[in-house]
């Protein structure tokens, strides 16, 4: 699984991206086979796969496909390895249809929650069906029969269609035979039977694309159904806008939202039973090569099933609710969250702590009289949010309002545009950040009106930093580490921060925040290399650090190195790691886990000892993970945490139980794949939720 490209001779050969990519899918898939997790959340699971898969031919798979159509030599290494790539996607799509069948379906089965095709349904059942395809289904579907004067539709990226081969002839003598169902996204997926058409006890559901296909011949008019296959087809979702030849970036990914759903198609899906001479038509109408072809056993998009998850009624087969506690001790209840800044800094460690401080925090900034100017960056807030809701009323209350609202954030573009707008509307600031670089810092900055203990007039500055986006549903999800402070030189680089983004001139460099892609690569690099050479010279020689991917090759080699020095080195890496571990003369001293539990991975922190002295180590937390997009192409942020408390708490319960986590976490083999550490221990997750439980 190595990828000896661009590579200068001697260096260590690298894992591949994208096949590290379909090994932490794997390890996703995993949690679907555990018996000690709900079965309901064994389905999450796999649909969980279902969308990161779709994620990945979207996005990452996209250039490989376009490499494999445009190679000429067989041989050429690089269409070999995506090939591999290929048949390891196909396998591990396979993988989750057969879990999803054999495993979790049966399972649900027993537990009295089952899907009924029409095979299986009672007379009362298909006549609930047929009356519900009547009245809500058949009204809103238009067969579309191909011929010159109607050519094979436009296809909309992951919308779920049926391809039909008719007999007999159409209503004009004809012997046109291939026709095409679109299937309106508004239908649900998952339709839940009424309690009076079902056995005592038992919830019972049926999939839109089974009440369509008992009834397909009822679309049209009388020709026989010879055969058909439900399809859907994946396309390049990647936003291809130029910042610096556009006029107007709002406004040009506002016109690109509309043709990303037909971009080119890279992958087509169909049920398992399609016969040949459909699908190869389906491929020639898509110029898609055989490779790109998935057939799965059940329906093409998996990811809808978690409308099943959402409906069924059995607490006990989901994850008992979790309840994050509010930060009793650092910020009681009620008190002014900004009073509490003046006498020291905050740590919140989410989802085990609540996302409330944070809301908290803003909501007083926006209703108190003193707060002049109010700072953010949003990424990711979600189409719904209470923060920009705070945000539009801190500038309807003549507050100065600066949002940096990141508009290509892939997959909430359209929500982001949104909120650019409406912000706008009444009256605050509003930038997109600078020309070429995604902002992916999370930043608050309070400006307030204070008057010292001499009674002078001040300003006072209190920020908020985050590994995580600001979003509290997200916050409840995500292990992410929040951080308050109202430190002058924090908050005087924080400033300096949105000065820079939004009036693009040079400002004096950050004193306590690393930045990229200005800073924050060379130092990582220059941390490294302290390590290195504390290492070699005896000293004490220590990196811990986690974040989501590893993939950045100079600080791969650079981590080598320190390691070939001889310090001991722990990563752990949610996703993708290019990184082999354990090879012999090599990479001895490294070891790589990954950590997946009942919340997503998403906190970065990075600790570097290199030597004895109190000044010879330092811990940060960041935005950033380690790839080359994050330090050279994104606004990403790190800072050190220097309160003594703060930072045994980072190391308490970032990293250390992660360390030592033995039932969610995987070790990293020097050949790319993993192992799991164990299966019976004490997970980290687990440990933190009983840690912060709310006391009674």
């Amino acid at each position: 699984m190595t990828d000896t490209s661009l590579l200068p001779s001697g260096l260590t050969p690298l894992l591949n991206r994208e096949r590290a990519i379909l090994e932490f899918n794997r390890r996703v898939l995993a949690q679907a086979r555990r018996a000690d997790v709900p079965l309901l959340e064994r389905l999450r699971y796999i649909t969980i796969v279902s969308s990161n898969m779709d994620e990945f031919f979207e996005v990452r798979f996209a250039d490989a496909i376009g490499a494999m159509r445009e190679a000429t030599d067989d041989d050429d290494p690089q269409r070999d390895e995506l090939r591999r790539v290929a048949a390891e996607a196909h396998a591990l799509i396979d993988a989750m249809y057969t879990v999803f069948n054999d495993e979790v379906m049966p399972a649900l089965q027993r537990q009295g929650i089952v899907v009924i095709n029409h095979a299986e349904r009672s007379d009362a059942q298909r006549a609930w069906v047929a009356g519900f395809f009547a009245r809500e289904v058949q009204p809103l579907l238009l067969p579309v029969g191909l011929d010159p004067a109607h050519p094979f539709p436009l296809v909309a990226n992951k919308s779920l269609n049926f391809i039909v081969k008719l007999g007999g002839q159409d209503a004009f003598g004809r012997e046109n035979s291939i026709a095409i169902v679109k299937v309106p996204r508004a239908l649900p997926r998952v339709i839940q039977m009424p309690a009076s058409v079902c056995d005592n006890g038992t919830q019972a559901f049926v999939l839109l694309t089974s009440v369509i296909r008992a009834h397909l011949q009822e679309l049209f008019g009388g020709r026989p159904v010879e055969s058909f296959s439900q399809f859907r087809v994946t396309r390049d979702s990647d936003l291809e806008v130029d910042d610096e030849d556009v006029g107007n970036l709002r406004q040009a990914l506002r016109a690109g939202l509309t043709t990303r759903h037909f971009g080119q198609a890279i992958r087509l899906e169909v049920v398992a039973s399609c016969p040949e001479p459909l699908w190869r038509f389906l491929l020639d109408q898509f110029s898609l090569p055989e490779a790109a072809l998935y057939l799965v056993n059940g329906p093409v998009n998996l990811v809808r099933l978690a409308q099943l998850i959402d409906q069924a009624d059995a607490p006990a087969l989901r994850f008992a609710p979790l309840q994050p506690s509010w930060p009793e001790a650092d910020l009681p209840r009620g008190s002014s969250i900004l009073a509490r800044l003046r006498q020291g800094d905050v740590l919140l460690h989410h989802p085990f702590q609540s996302f409330d401080p944070v809301v908290e925090f803003l909501r007083e900034a926006v209703f108190d009289p003193a707060v002049l100017v109010i700072k953010q960056t949003i990424y990711r807030t979600g189409s719904k949010s209470v923060l920009m809701e705070l945000l539009l009323e801190a500038a309807r209350r003549g507050k100065d309002v600066t949002v940096v609202v990141e508009l290509k954030a892939r997959f909430d573009e359209e929500a982001n545009i949104n909120w650019a707008e409406r912000l706008e509307a009444v009256g605050a600031q509003v930038v997109y950040g600078i020309v070429g670089l995604k902002t992916h810092a999370k930043l608050l900055l309070v400006t307030r009106r204070e008057t010292n203990p001499r009674g002078q007039v001040t300003l006072r500055r209190y920020v908020h930093l985050s590994t995580g986006n600001y979003n509290p549903k997200t916050a409840r999800l995500y292990t992410d580490v929040g951080y308050l402070t109202a430190d002058p030189g924090i908050a005087a680089d924080a400033d300096a921060v949105f000065q820079q983004i939004a009036s693009l001139t040079r400002v004096k460099p950050p004193r306590h925040l690393l930045t990229a892609p200005f800073v924050l690569h060379r130092r990582l690099m220059k941390h490294l290399a302290e390590v290195a050479e504390a290492a070699r010279n005896g000293q004490p020689a220590r990196v811990v650090a986690k974040f989501n991917a590893l993939t950045d090759a100079p600080l791969i080699h650079a981590l080598i190195d320190a390691g070939q020095a001889g310090a001991k080195i722990d990563l752990i890496v949610r996703g993708a790691c290019m990184l082999p571990p354990g090879v012999p003369g090599r990479t001895d001293n490294i070891r790589v886990r990954s950590v997946v539990g009942r919340f997503l991975e998403h906190s970065r922190i990075l600790y570097f000892r290199w030597g004895a002295g109190e000044d010879d180590e330092a811990l940060y937390l960041s935005s950033a993970d380690w790839m080359g997009r994050n330090m050279f192409r994104r606004i990403e942020l790190a800072w050190p945490v220097r309160d003594a408390r703060l930072r045994q708490r980072v190391i308490d319960e970032c990293l250390v139980p992660y360390l030592h986590d033995a039932r969610d976490a995987w070790d990293l083999q020097p050949d790319g794949s993993y192992r799991r550490a164990g299966s019976d221990g004490v997970s980290a997750q687990q440990a933190l939720m009983g840690r912060f439980a709310p006391r009674a």
